[in-house]
């Protein structure tokens, strides 16, 4: 088996519980990956894309430094902008996310928030109904119209879905998302660690609970950490 096929993008909408898959994942073994990390890193005042952004956000800065909670305020509120800070960012994270695989024969799982990644891999999506993933965004302390500017910003569930190759649902508990990511997601892993051929395109159901596209509140088209641009 290749090392391009033991490789998975995690995606999937604020709110969604992709990070705790990330986390999960990481727990059993797998390699992660997290690019929010990355863009942390290209960032900072030593980072690959600060100069450039900070150039052209000067109203980003405090001390010198690229406030990202200032930044967000701005590009997500228009779709123009974050399309360049995007450009500015992403050859710089996943360059840095390439590197930091190479070399590396296991399998490993990127944590990222666009659809776009130029990283031709399987996708795994983490899915929610658009009015839950709000419920949840909310009740970690979000402000409701920040919230809902970052959701205008990301794909809509439909579009999430139809990027997937393994759907993850998470419509239920903790303990759910657990017993689904433990007792088939791991697994499909080591089914195609035993494998030449790529994984078939699936579902990993809940209880039976399949994905419901369509259906929900608030919620359509990427940003900063949960939103799209790192």
């Amino acid at each position: 088996m290749t090392t391009q096929n033991r490789r998975w993008v995690l995606s999937g909408g604020i709110g969604s519980g992709k990070s705790e898959v990330g986390l999960l994942l990481a727990a059993s073994g797998i390699r992660v990956v997290d690019a929010d990390r990355m863009g942390h890193r290209v960032l900072e005042p030593a980072g690959e894309a600060f100069a450039a952004v900070a150039n052209r956000w000067p109203e980003s800065l405090r001390d010198g430094v690229i406030d990202r909670g200032r930044l967000a305020d701005i590009v997500f509120s228009d779709p123009g902008q974050l399309r360049e800070l995007g450009a500015l960012t992403h050859p710089h994270i996943f360059g840095m996310i390439r590197a930091e695989l190479e070399g590396f024969d296991g399998t490993a799982v990127v944590e990222v928030p666009i659809l776009e990644t130029g990283l031709l891999w399987p996708r795994m999506v983490v899915d929610a109904p658009d009015g839950l993933r709000f419920e949840r965004a909310l009740e970690r302390g979000m402000d409701t119209e920040d919230l809902r500017a970052r959701m205008a910003s990301q794909p809509s569930r439909a579009q999430w879905l139809a990027s997937a190759d393994l759907v993850i649902p998470n419509h239920g508990s903790f303990e759910e998302l657990e017993e689904t990511v433990f007792g088939v997601v791991v697994a499909c892993f080591s089914l195609q660690e035993r494998s030449e051929v790529s994984p078939p395109r699936s579902e990993a159901t809940l209880g039976g609970v399949p994905a419901e596209p369509g259906r929900g509140a608030p919620g359509s088209p990427g940003g900063a950490g949960e939103g799209g641009a790192p």
